[in-house]
């Protein structure tokens, strides 16, 4: 029995390793709102009852199956859902694109079909195959122990002699399934969040499931723990599910290969670097593709959006990163010591740094620190880097700044504990009396209510607010920044930036002389948030959805596969 007990330990790691590569797979293409994450969980405790009630089927049939039976459709499962994972592997990355465009929540749905449901369904129907196999042979040992010995030594009686395994038995042997499979599932979830995630492409992650799955199955068709029935057509199914999950594994990057160069922005691009981490996967893109290094401009990519975008000299090509530099030139020229809470490729630490300033930076995910230093210009030595949560490390700052720099994305948005006011009340104490912070948002035009949501909250601990909004041609999803201080704002300094391409420093330019205070129409429409309050989230999803749209209509499905 331990190899019956092996494999449903490995099959439940299975199951919860495939739900999270699947939410990280996602995510690119369908963003991280609620309305997603519904369907998510929806499909894949759907596909779980689906398995359990499928396997109940089988071992409550009128016609009983034998153990042999039973065990070989045990054995098979794995292979079965090793398959299935192939075949989403081969559909997913030219399909999810076109999923996207098509519906976000709808194509979520989809997208989870094809991902989980037949892989989820053929292992959770293993759980009550296992108890059917180990009530049969409790069953065959008990009726076996009880018959008489005929004159020839055999055990003799008939079907209506047998007496059924004690009760307490079966509870044993079905307690003892569902255990072992919670205990693999818990072991699934911390390889995968620690293995695979941080050192495994996603799409490589989920084959290596596919190849596990299949390795099980070949295992007990070469070994059977059990008496198998069919045993070479259980072998067949298993060598073949090996060869195409192994095979697949081994050329994914030839497979995917045939998606680059991709066209962005009138440049071809191709990947030239791609990190794992638990905050999702970070690609370096470099274009145009073909040329030589000294030509090419590169891309700091994650969570589906473009972080941002620099030349061959390290010098930003992202407004925004000019538009944070000169707010807090502007508001505090002489600042003696600023903290950047999100580093992104380093830029705007950098140029704080170039300046003069003592700088701090504080990000979560410690693969940022790598990336920017390695393609971005990051000089560690020279910025103060620290690891850690925005808001734990503002919770134990006190009064330390003259200005603190916010620019916390994640997924479509800046994440919600990040916009309360209890996150704003602990910024406010890790600011100088007269300190100022400087904030990177993007503002929904369409959606109001969700940016007026922010500002009051934010004005509820730091009263003085401006918003500068560059001309975005149209656009109704747009970069806003946001200038707040507990002090009466001085009026802003000459800024005069440093290499700034020409067309950035006039956008900086018109969009200093057009300020907007806070006015009392967005007072009376916005409300407060706090962390035991929030009467946003659906505002909040339907905003992130807007922006995930924009993101599908303009970026390629290279970009965001993986």
């Amino acid at each position: 029995m331990f190899l019956l007990h092996a494999i449903i330990f490995s099959t439940g790691g299975a199951i919860l390793a495939l739900e999270l590569l699947a939410s990280r797979i996602m995510t690119p293409y369908f963003g991280v709102s609620i309305y997603i994450w519904t369907g998510i969980l929806s499909i894949t405790l759907i596909a779980l009852a689906a398995g359990y009630w499928c396997g109940g089927l089988v071992t409550h049939a009128r016609r009983k199956p034998s153990i042999e039976r039973l065990a070989h459709w045990y054995l098979a499962q794995p292979a079965w859902a090793g398959l299935a994972i192939v075949g989403a592997c081969l559909v997913y990355p030219y399909a999810f694109h076109s999923l996207a465009s098509l519906d976000l929540v709808v194509g979520a749905f989809v997208a989870c079909m094809v991902l989980l449901f037949l892989p989820l369904l053929t292992t959770s129907a293993m759980n009550p195959l296992l108890v059917a196999i180990m009530t049969q042979a409790s069953l065959d040992a008990t009726n076996g122990a009880a018959a008489p010995e005929t004159g020839t030594g055999q055990k003799a009686g008939t079907a209506q002699d047998r007496q059924p395994a004690p009760l307490e038995q079966l509870d044993a042997g079905s307690g003892r399934v569902f255990f072992i499979s919670t205990v693999g599932s818990v072991a699934g979830v911390i390889v995968t969040a620690f293995v695979l995630m941080p050192y495994v492409s996603n799409y490589n992650a989920v084959l290596a499931v596919a190849l596990v799955l299949s390795l099980l199955s070949l295992a007990g068709a070469l070994r059977p723990p059990v008496p198998v029935a069919s045993r070479n057509r259980l072998l067949a199914i298993s060598v073949v599910a090996t060869l195409s999950s192994g095979g697949l594994l081994a050329f994914s990057d030839n497979y995917l290969d045939r998606l680059w160069p991709a066209r962005y922005g009138g440049v071809d691009w191709q990947k030239t670097a791609e990190y794992g981490s638990l905050f999702g996967t970070v690609k370096v893109l470099a274009g145009p593709a073909g040329a030589s290094p000294e030509q090419q401009m590169r891309i700091y990519f994650q969570d589906g959006l473009v972080q941002n975008t620099l030349d061959a000299s390290n010098r930003s090509q992202s407004f925004f990163t000019y538009g944070l530099e000169g707010l807090v030139q502007a508001f505090k020229p002489q600042a003696g010591r600023a903290l950047v809470l999100g580093l992104g490729a380093g830029v705007v630490p950098m140029s704080l740094v170039r300046n003069g300033t003592d700088v701090t930076a504080v990000e979560i995910d410690p693969v940022s620190f790598e990336v920017a230093r390695r393609h971005f210009g990051f000089d560690p030595g020279r910025v103060r880097a620290i690891e850690a949560d925005a808001r734990t490390y503002l919770r134990a700052c006190k009064s330390e700044y003259d200005t603190v720099v916010i620019d916390l994305f994640h997924g479509d948005g800046i994440p919600e504990y990040l916009i309360t006011r209890d996150f704003f009340h602990d910024l406010r104490n890790c600011l100088k009396p007269d300190g100022v912070a400087v904030f990177n948002t993007f503002a929904d035009l369409d959606r109001p209510t969700v940016y007026a949501n922010f500002l009051v909250t934010l004005h509820s601990e730091l009263p003085e607010i401006v918003v500068y909004r560059p001309d975005a041609a149209g656009s109704r999803h747009v970069n806003s920044f946001v200038v707040a201080s507990a002090s009466t704002l001085v009026p802003p300094a000459p800024v005069r930036l440093h290499d700034a391409p020409m067309r950035h420093a006039t956008m900086l330019r018109a969009m200093m002389e057009r300020p907007n205070k806070l006015d009392s129409d967005t007072l009376r429409r916005g409300a407060i948030v706090t962390d035991a309050r929030n009467s946003i989230s659906l505002d909040i999803a339907d905003a992130q959805m807007a922006y995930r749209r924009l993101v599908i209509e303009t970026v390629p499905r290279a970009f965001l596969l993986n």
